[in-house]
């Protein structure tokens, strides 16, 4: 019997096509656009080692976790390179600044247990990065039609709307912000006629701007009664309260 394919990699292969390309170029144009300004120690990707979605971040470390070994090439633009589920990050709580999973929610039999994974390894503050297929676009009534070839790769098959994904974090205390929706062509295999159809992607996010084939999010993880403290040397030190003069005064004169 065959080794079955993990679904990541069924879908690394799957962006190696002109739509998939097209899909890529879009998303990571966004995910860049995300991650420039998100400070602290600690980055890392899940998934998709060919592609560096961290490449316009400036944190110290950028690291990459996956099912798969990244080649000597990919792991050379990391700090650092982990094989793992993304069920099962092996990472300690509170302990990473930014988190990017591009379809890991679409890759997955447990796609709760991903978000939970996720919302554990944050730090307070901490932001996470989600793309995903958008089940009410065009590509995604191509692939849901039923005696009809799948449009997407096979493992795409639980695709999770962003209503319900902003429902799934709100529930992990993730603070989610506006979606951005892209590829607005129709299901296309070639080149050619993507680029045809290119135009719609002006004309589709002014007047169907939920009809993107793909999605990016960002949400934060926000902790109650959190409470940022600043460096103890920008503390004014107290001053002492002046102590109270007392004065006496005689009443009356002596005689």
């Amino acid at each position: 019997m065959a080794e079955e394919t993990p679904p990541i990699v069924e879908l690394a292969e799957w962006f190696q096509t002109p739509p998939g390309q097209y899909a890529l170029a879009w998303e990571r144009a966004q995910v860049d656009a995300l991650v420039a300004d998100v400070f602290g120690f600690q980055a890392w990707q899940v998934g998709l080692a060919e592609h560096d979605l961290l490449r316009a971040n400036r944190m110290p470390f950028k690291g990459y976790v996956g099912t798969e070994m990244p080649t000597p090439d990919e792991a050379r633009l990391r700090q650092g390179c982990v094989v793992a589920e993304p069920e099962a990050l092996p990472f300690a709580s509170q302990t990473i600044d930014l988190l990017v999973l591009p379809h890991a929610f679409e890759c997955t039999d447990d796609p709760h247990r991903v978000l939970r994974e996720a919302e554990r390894v944050l730090v307070p503050e901490g932001r996470v990065i989600i793309s995903g297929f958008n089940p009410w676009s065009l590509w995604g009534a191509r692939n849901a039609m039923p005696g009809m070839e799948a449009w997407l790769p096979q493992p795409v098959s639980s695709q999770v709307s962003l209503p319900r994904m902003k429902d799934w974090l709100k529930l992990m205390s993730l603070e989610a912000e506006p979606g951005r929706f892209g590829c607005y062509a129709p299901a296309c295999r070639t080149e050619t006629w993507l680029r045809r159809w290119r135009f719609m992607d002006r004309y589709g996010a002014r007047w169907w701007s939920l009809g993107g084939a793909v999605y990016v999010m960002a949400a934060t993880k926000r902790v109650a009664a959190m409470r940022l403290i600043g460096p103890a040397w920008k503390t004014k030190p107290r001053r002492a309260a002046a102590a109270s003069a007392v004065v006496s005064r005689s009443v009356g004169s002596s005689s």
